[in-house]
């Protein structure tokens, strides 16, 4: 069972991060945007069932959670904490499957992609309580989604978007767009 050993805030004033002692995960992340897809997590929906919860979004130590923007941090906070701590961890977890591409030139663009996403924007995003997942590339627009604190938050979609497509055009191709789902 995962102990919380801390409670962070983030740049979203609707999410905070939970930091836990163990791996919650081994590895891959795990994000739910609603209580009907989290139906067969355990610790996502019992997270939602506590109510005034928006998203929860959790991987190797912390789970991020957002809830309503009228809701009270003092009223979820302990129930969540509980919640965290009296969850079986799995044995076996597995990460978000990738999106799918076709053809070689996407694939090598791709993986560029992926390097500098998980070398200079993920540990970032992770730092904050939030994440990002690449949901689809055509080898032009890459599509993605944010999760956790990042999923909810106004400069997500403004500023760190500009700024992942800016890096993109300077360091992987000119004529790539960026797009958030």
């Amino acid at each position: 069972m995962p102990k919380v050993i801390n409670i962070e805030p983030t740049p979203n004033p609707d999410a905070l991060k939970f930091i836990v002692q163990k791996p919650l995960l081994k590895m891959g992340t795990r994000s739910f945007k609603d209580f009907g897809s989290a139906v067969g997590d355990p610790l996502a929906s019992s997270i939602f069932a506590l109510g005034k919860v928006t998203s929860v979004f959790y991987m190797d130590r912390f789970v991020t959670v957002n809830k309503e923007s009228g809701a009270e941090w003092s009223d979820l906070i302990d129930p969540i904490c509980e919640t965290v701590e009296d969850l079986k961890v799995e044995e076996e977890a597995t990460g978000d499957a990738g999106p799918s591409l076709s053809g070689a030139n996407a694939d090598e663009k791709l993986a560029k992609i992926n390097a500098l996403l998980d070398s200079r924007i993920r540990p970032g995003l992770a730092g904050d309580g939030g994440g990002l997942e690449i949901i689809s590339f055509d080898g032009e627009t890459l599509q993605i989604s944010y999760h956790g604190a990042c999923g909810s938050c106004p400069s997500s979609i403004s500023g760190t978007l500009r700024y992942i497509e800016g890096m993109l055009q300077e360091e992987v191709d000119p004529a790539l767009r960026v797009i958030a789902y």
